[in-house]
Formats: structure tokens, C-alpha cells, sequence
């Protein structure tokens, strides 16, 4: 019997596993732009929809270009006629009323429910998408009201103090009702969107991310890097000049433009960024859509650990 709910393969991505997160996506500048973390349960940007992604029900939007936006009908829709609950939508605070009326005026040309939460942040916010997860917004560079995210994950560790103790102390303790343990706060997954040099230098936590998915826009040497940069997109020099800062165990740069090609972008990482750094940068969209196709040279690091 074929299956009665076969996988539709309406929109291209990739996929990458690393330190037991699986990052999927497809991005590409002025084309579309969208991700989603599985084991997190959350997606970022919606400038396409894949069929497989319809099950993510909450979303952080970076900022309102059509590129990063243009599929929020699409998904609201899909998922009222799937039946599956209504999703949530988080976006820059100043764009809420945009998105909304955007909906409203979907809802007039379909005659059919939009049917979701739009809910605004702001810097400083702190949204919970699980137990022990949440994510904070920061402020980036891009012509509109732009922001990026970073999902924390909370965990417990034991206190410096009762470090090397021996199990049956430790339950004593335990059973005592002593608290042993603090609170940490750990940087997951960063995802700047689009943005200029100066939203690398407004959030410290992204340098830290266990992930970085971050745009890197232009990178031929003969590239304008003031015109790059006032338009609000990065050029590979300014990973370069930031080289000594970047702590991440995996750096996903997209958002290339279409005037290249994705393999020709890994070639000038690998030859301009520093050893050290350039083993940890993958450009996204290399080969067929599917699996990322991994080099022996950075398999190390994108394997799952």
C-alpha cells in the first residue's frame, strides 16, 4: 500500500547534523530564506515553506524583507487545513502591525482564516520554548527593523565545592536537601539573519554559540565593502577582521548572493580565513539539495560528537 501521507518536496534545503542538533535550511540572498532546528522544536525566517517544516509551530522572524517573509501565509494556511494548531509567530517588535495587516489582507484574498500569533520582541526579551530552553533577541544592522536570535539552553552543574566528592556523599547530601548545583546558561544556536558589521558587535553570546548561522553575503575581493556594508550585509573580510573572536564549534555562513556559487564561496573561506577558523565555516548550498556533502578537511568538526 503506498503511504497515505507521502513527503511532498515542494522547496529545496539542506541538511547538517553537529553535536547532536540537526540544522536544516535553504538560504540564498534576495531568493528565500528559512531554517529550522527539529530537536529544538523552532524555525527561523519564512521565505519558503518545505512541506517538512509545516510541523514547526513556532517561528522567529529576523525582519520583513520578502525573502524572509514572503511564505507566512503559506504556512499559516498549510497548517489549518493539516488541522495542526495555529503557529506563533515572533517578529521585531516595529513590524507587528505589518505582519498583521499582511494577514488580514491574505484573509480577504483567500476568504479562508489566517489563523496564528503574532507576537512581538524586542532586545532584552526572553521567550521559553521548552523546560530548558528559551531564546533573547539582539539588535542588527539592516535597512529595516532587523534582529537575531540565540536559543539558551539551561543546565544544572554541580557546584565547585562538591566536585571529586564520592557517590555515597553526595546522595547523603543530596537527601539532606542541600542544593549542589547552580544554574548555567549555555548559547545553543545563533542566527543573526541579514545585517551589517555592527550587529556582530552588539551581542557578545553570539561569538559563543555552539552553532552560528550567519549571513555572509559577498565575498570577492573586489567588492565594494562600504556599499556591502550600507546596504546591511557582511563581506568575508569582516570574518576576517574578527577572526580571534569567533568561539563557535560550527559556522554556517549563507546567504550568499546568486551571483556566485556556494563552492566558490568555500574556496575563498579556505584560502583567506585564518587556520584555526576556517576548518569550523561551512557555506551552506554546496552540491544537491539533501545531505551537505562534507570535505575531509572540516569532517571533524560537523560530525555529530
Amino acid at each position: 500500500m503506498p503511504d497515505a501521507t507521502p513527503r511532498i518536496e515542494n522547496a529545496p534545503y539542506h541538511t547538517l547534523r553537529h553535536g547532536g542538533l540537526t540544522i536544516d535550511g535553504w538560504s540564498r540572498a534576495g531568493i528565500q530564506t528559512v531554517w529550522r532546528i527539529p530537536e529544538l522544536k523552532v524555525g527561523f525566517d519564512l521565505g519558503a515553506i518545505p512541506w517538512d517544516f509545516s510541523s514547526v509551530a513556532t517561528w522567529f522572524i529576523t525582519h520583513g524583507h520578502l525573502d524572509h517573509l514572503m511564505a507566512l501565509p503559506g504556512l499559516v494556511g498549510r497548517r489549518g487545513m493539516l488541522k495542526l494548531s495555529p503557529p506563533v509567530i515572533h517578529v521585531p517588535v516595529e513590524i507587528v502591525d505589518g505582519v498583521r495587516n499582511l494577514l488580514t489582507a491574505w484573509e480577504a484574498l483567500d476568504r479562508g482564516r489566517q489563523n496564528c500569533s503574532v507576537i512581538g520582541v524586542k532586545p532584552g526579551d526572553r521567550v521559553p520554548i521548552s523546560r530548558d530552553h528559551y531564546v533573547t533577541a539582539f539588535p542588527t544592522a539592516h535597512p529595516v527593523p532587523s534582529q537575531g536570535y540565540i536559543v539558551w539552553e539551561q543546565r544544572r552543574k554541580l557546584k565547585p565545592e562538591y566536585v571529586g566528592l564520592s557517590s555515597e556523599e553526595l546522595k547523603r547530601l543530596r537527601e539532606s536537601g542541600t542544593p549542589m548545583t547552580n544554574n548555567v546558561e549555555v548559547p545553543l544556536v545563533c542566527f543573526t539573519g541579514d545585517t551589517g558589521p555592527a550587529g556582530l558587535d552588539r551581542e557578545p553570546a553570539m561569538y559563543d554559540a555552539k552553532v552560528l548561522i550567519i549571513e555572509m553575503s559577498f565575498a570577492r575581493p573586489e567588492h565594494s565593502k562600504e556599499r556591502i556594508h550600507a546596504f546591511g550585509h557582511l563581506h568575508l573580510d569582516d570574518f576576517v577582521d574578527r577572526a580571534e573572536r569567533f568561539k563557535n564549534e560550527l559556522i554556517i555562513a549563507a546567504h550568499v548572493t546568486s551571483r556566485d556559487e556556494p563552492a566558490q564561496f568555500q574556496r575563498w573561506v579556505d584560502e583567506r580565513l585564518p587556520a584555526g577558523l576556517r576548518e569550523r565555516v561551512r557555506v551552506w548550498g554546496m552540491g544537491p539539495v539533501g545531505v551537505e556533502p562534507t570535505s575531509k578537511a572540516v569532517m571533524s568538526t560537523l560530525l555529530d560528537r
